[in-house]
């Protein structure tokens, strides 16, 4: 239900009124009536609402305020990195040299934006400890298919067909055996031991012959560094399989520490989430996929390559998996991704990891007195709450992420990882001041008190805004709704 004084943008309107000037048409116009099927036309105007551009501006902008996101508040969602994006780099990706050009242009026309794509290759082989770098792949996900693609083709071109199985620990992210399966693996799951981290003795008794990969996330996604990640590399390379790094965390280690280092062969890295691209709703994924050179010859084509001064794409890779994405990728994330690594530096990146680190551990010592701790361990970026002292006294999780909402926090994740009970996913990052943090650690630990004194603050939370708690059960079951020419909201 909105709120009385905040009226809907049809509440507001009165005919006539006209909110947009557009210039007098200056082609032939066109009689859609014989251009398309009769059930795709209109058979009356849309009843859209008539109100001034003063109207519509505020409406947009009333809108945009009761949006969470990182430019208006804290935005700690664990294993999704939302960090600040430099505004340095969104002015950069504007630039008329770079925003006007077409995908499809001669390459001779295009140098300059092949260079830097090039030159991002080599910076993020650097970071990584790769020998080779493809931009292609869209997103996270779309990078961790493209690897395990290339480490398939490997394996096949050796003859090895039996290779059908891929390892994927307990602790791993959801996406890592969907995106076995649909690169046509079967997946293993590797048990986490007390501590968290990957049980060795169950890692060992899953390789064989017919292992693929083993992919893992470093640190995990319970915020904890792998310790004995050179025994696993050892583990899996010794019966001949591939270890891929799911580079999501990367944040944690960049500049401290190198996959590449770690034995890994392949690494996805998320542009969006380590190097400030726009996250979610704000912006397209990239996912730059890293290999060692026994994968090199695999990777999706056209390849960006440099020849004496020139840049350009070679096609002529027969063992490729070919092309992954139309037009090498979104390039304007890759110019805030080369304009943030640019502009901090090696030591501006190894700060990154410091602090992303910092942050997280005086939060998680700060909120252990009031939450149970499932690992007790210095955490890296993130670290994982759980509610299960709160929900012995009725409370969930999930409504003291409601509450959450009341002081104007966006809720951490939750419920995830799935082998924590009431877990709640806490991810500060570098970007944010003890001031927010604090203000954070303070509206939780008076959640955690209102939960012994007054629960039904928490369990009837929010109350603050806009919109009160939705049947989430109804939204999942009944998501479309449309509005009749009453303007009453009802079921598709």
């Amino acid at each position: 239900m909105h709120k009385e004084n905040q009226p809907l943008i049809f509440e507001m309107t009165k005919e006539g009124r006209v909110g947009y000037s557009l210039p007098a048409l200056d082609v032939p116009e066109i009689d859609l009536s014989s251009h398309l099927p009769s059930g795709f036309l209109r058979e009356e105007s849309a009843e859209l609402p008539e109100v001034s551009e003063l109207d519509i501006m505020r409406h947009y902008t009333a809108l945009s305020n009761r949006n969470h996101g990182v430019d208006t508040g804290f935005y700690p969602l664990g294993s999704c990195t939302m960090k600040y994006n430099p505004k340095i780099n969104e002015a950069v990706a504007r630039y008329a040299g770079f925003a006007h050009i077409h995908p499809l242009q001669d390459e001779s026309t295009v140098q300059g934006a092949m260079e830097i794509m090039y030159d991002l290759q080599e910076h993020l082989s650097e970071i990584t400890g790769m020998d080779e770098v493809t931009l292609q792949p869209a997103a996270g996900a779309h990078g961790e298919w493209t690897a395990l693609m290339m480490i398939r083709a490997f394996h096949e071109a050796n003859g090895e067909f039996n290779r059908t199985k891929v390892l994927v620990p307990d602790s791993a992210h959801g996406t890592n055996p969907a995106s076995a399966t649909v690169a046509g693996f079967d997946t293993v799951t590797v048990k986490s031991n007390e501590l968290g981290l990957v049980d060795i003795e169950d890692l060992k008794s899953k390789v064989g012959p017919d292992t693929a990969a083993l992919m893992l996330t470093n640190p995990n996604t319970l915020g904890l560094f792998e310790e004995e990640i050179l025994t696993m590399a050892e583990i899996v390379h010794g019966v001949g399989g591939k270890l891929y790094y799911d580079g999501a965390n990367l944040n944690a280690v960049m500049s401290k520490a190198r996959p590449g280092d770690m034995g890994f062969d392949a690494v996805h890295l998320n542009l969006h989430k380590t190097f400030t691209g726009p996250h979610g709703g704000g912006g397209p994924g990239s996912g730059p996929v890293g290999v060692k050179k026994d994968l090199a010859a695999f990777l999706p084509k056209p390849v960006l390559v440099k020849k004496e001064d020139r840049y350009t794409f070679e096609y002529d890779r027969p063992q490729s998996i070919g092309r992954v994405k139309p037009f090498y990728g979104n390039f304007g994330i890759y110019l805030r991704a080369y304009t943030y690594i640019r502009s901090m530096g090696p030591d501006g990146l190894k700060a990154v990891t410091e602090y992303a680190v910092l942050n997280a551990n005086y939060m998680m010592r700060r909120l252990e007195p009031y939450f149970d701790l499932p690992y007790t361990q210095h955490c890296k970026h993130e670290f994982v709450l759980s509610g299960r002292r709160q929900k012995k006294l009725g409370v969930r999780t999930l409504d003291m992420a409601k509450r959450l909402l009341d002081f104007g926090f966006h809720p951490p994740t939750i419920y995830f990882p799935l082998n924590v009970e009431e877990g709640m996913m806490i991810e500060p990052t570098e970007t944010e001041s003890k001031e927010t943090l604090d203000s954070f650690i303070d509206a939780m630990i008076q959640i955690a008190k209102e939960v012994e004194e007054n629960p039904e603050i928490v369990q009837e939370a929010p109350h603050t805004t806009v919109i009160s708690r939705l049947d989430e059960t109804k939204a999942a079951r009944q998501p479309v709704l449309r509005y009749t020419k009453e303007q009453e909201l009802v079921n598709v």
